[in-house]
Order: structure tokens, then C-alpha cells, then sequence
């Protein structure tokens, strides 16, 4: 029997499935109407929306008031530190919590060694720079990272490819999620190199958390037009 080129291995899929299916993006099932509460599950609930806007909210509330570098960078580790023996105490899973602390403690660290307040965005500027890389990218050689996903999700692997609807959504949807990483890019960049910290501050809260659950709502509907609603005998490919 052949085998299908573009099929990953089974250990690489099964692994990646699983991590898709733990990201907020597994979170959105294709056929699903989206709900508030939905989509509150998406950005890690009540708890994960918490942990992930307090820190950046408490280094910007205590720099605009105080100006101290270093009480500023350490409210939010130790605020991240709290949330793990949260979780700890209540025996639930501290991996979100494990991954925010390592980036809160080296933002901090950054700022501290360069004495600059604007140096504890780097690994923020950094992150949106490789996704957006990575997005592009997956534009580029014609396996959109957003198609990738829900191909695994819902078990179409790359069937997505032979159906025209779905592959222009997916596109679609990949295009404005590197617009997302653009868009933080060019707000933040600009205030790093004028060393703003105070308003670095804010519009990272701002496109955080937000724009990444309005992101993930326009994802949901796009891909929830077309799936489940198209055969998948490829039919709809494209001539």
C-alpha cells in the first residue's frame, strides 16, 4: 500500500493532536456555536485569564505609580509564584502556570540585568515575532499553520486541501492571525525603542489577552461555516 507523503509520523501526529487539542484553539470545536462560556474556556477559564493579565496589570500599576524597577518586575513573579501554590493547593494542573512564571521570571531578569523597564517585554516581542514567522512561513509553503490545526483536530489531516471553501478559510484565518502578531509588532516595537515602559505596558495588556480571544471567536465562526457543513470527498476541489 502507498504511503501518503505528506502524512506525519504517528507518534509526531498523535503528540501534536494532543497538544493542539490542550491549546485554546482545541479548545473551539469546528461544528460548535460559540458561547461566552465557551470561549472564557478557551483563554484557560476564570483562573487562566487571571493569571495571565494580574502580573502584567501589577507591573504597570506599581511602575506608573512608583517608577521602581525593581519592585515592578518583582510583584509579578511574585504573583506568578502565588498562582503555582494555588494550584498546587487545590491539585490542579500547574503546566499554564509552570510556563507563565518561567516567562515572568525571565522578563524579569532581563530588566533587572540591563536596569531598563522596557527589557521586560523582550521575550513578549520575541514570541510575536517567531509566530508571526512561523505563520508566514506556513503561508509560504502552502500548509497554513491554521489548517494544519483543525486538520488534526477533527481528524482531516490535510484533507482540507481538496475542499476549496475550507482551504480559503483556512488560509483566510491564518492570514489574520499573523495580522494579529503584526499588529502587536507594530504597536510595541515602536514604544520599545522609545522606551516607554508605562505604555508598553499598557498595550500589551490591551492586545493580549483581548485581542486573543476576539481572534479566536472570528477563527471559530470562519472555520465553523465550513466544516461539517461540506463533504469531505473532495468534491469541492478546486479545478
Amino acid at each position: 500500500m502507498a504511503v501518503d507523503d505528506e502524512s506525519p509520523p504517528t507518534g509526531f501526529r498523535d503528540a501534536f493532536a494532543d497538544a493542539m487539542r490542550k491549546s485554546g484553539l482545541g479548545q473551539v470545536a469546528p461544528g460548535e456555536v460559540p458561547t461566552a462560556g465557551s470561549l472564557l474556556r478557551a483563554v484557560g477559564g476564570l483562573r487562566g485569564l487571571v493569571e495571565s493579565i494580574l502580573p502584567g496589570l501589577g507591573f504597570l500599576i506599581i511602575y506608573t505609580l512608583t517608577k521602581s524597577l525593581i519592585f515592578s518586575v518583582l510583584a509579578p513573579v511574585t504573583l506568578a509564584v502565588v498562582f503555582v501554590f494555588v494550584r498546587l493547593a487545590t491539585k490542579t494542573p500547574v503546566t499554564q502556570a509552570l510556563a507563565g512564571i518561567a516567562g515572568i521570571v525571565l522578563s524579569a531578569l532581563l530588566a533587572l540585568i540591563t536596569g531598563r523597564a522596557e527589557a521586560n517585554f523582550i521575550p513578549g516581542i520575541v514570541i510575536n515575532v517567531v509566530s508571526l514567522t512561523v505563520l508566514l512561513v506556513s503561508i509560504l509553503i502552502r500548509l497554513p499553520l491554521i489548517g494544519v490545526i483543525f486538520g488534526f483536530l477533527t481528524n482531516d489531516s490535510f484533507g482540507w486541501r481538496k475542499a476549496k471553501a475550507k482551504r480559503r478559510v483556512l488560509y483566510l484565518t491564518t492570514w489574520l492571525w499573523a495580522a494579529l502578531f503584526a499588529l502587536r509588532l507594530a504597536v510595541e516595537v515602536p514604544l520599545y525603542l522609545a522606551q516607554n515602559a508605562e505604555l508598553l505596558a499598557g498595550a500589551k495588556l490591551i492586545l493580549g489577552v483581548p485581542l486573543y480571544a476576539g481572534m479566536l471567536w472570528v477563527t471559530w465562526l470562519l472555520v465553523r461555516a465550513v466544516y461539517g457543513r461540506l463533504p469531505d470527498d473532495g468534491s469541492e476541489t478546486a479545478r
